[in-house]
């Protein structure tokens, strides 16, 4: 099944901006992923750095999304939408480097929304949903959206 920017915002009751194309076919990929302030890294990546609580709670994603961060100031959000039964998600980790806000598995492909970005595709498989930062000189910094 092809996969529209309209086709979520129906499925989510979501909206985007009126910019963006709604017949747009969003891509599915299996690797890193950027969406403005958020970074999706397979969790592959960072298994080192990343793990879930021992005990970690682990939440079905319903059809209308998970909101996985707000941009700054109370920002737009940036969630996760999969169809019922193909993805879990949990808060519940421990991250060294920081940035980690939760993880997810999905046995289809999931996709990210955005109002400003649009929507972008998550093959299956297990992912960590961070922050992203950035570098100036010595100084770094989360990245706002």
């Amino acid at each position: 099944m092809t996969v529209t920017l309209a086709t979520l915002t129906q499925q989510t009751g979501l909206a985007v901006l009126d910019h963006l194309e709604q017949s747009a076919r969003i891509p599915v990929v299996d690797g890193l992923q950027a969406q403005g302030d958020l970074i999706v890294i397979p969790r592959s990546v960072v298994t080192a750095s990343v793990r879930t609580w021992r005990d970690a709670r682990w939440q079905p994603v319903p059809p209308e999304g998970v909101e996985l961060l707000r941009g700054a100031a109370g920002g737009n959000p940036h969630t996760l939408v999969a169809d019922p039964g193909t993805c879990i998600w949990t808060t519940q980790v421990s991250d060294s480097d920081g940035l980690a806000i939760g993880m997810f598995e999905a046995s289809a492909a999931v996709y990210l929304l955005h109002p400003e970005h649009g929507g972008t595709g998550c093959a299956p498989g297990a992912y960590v949903v961070r922050r992203q930062r950035e570098h100036e000189g010595h100084r770094s910094r989360l990245v706002a959206d």
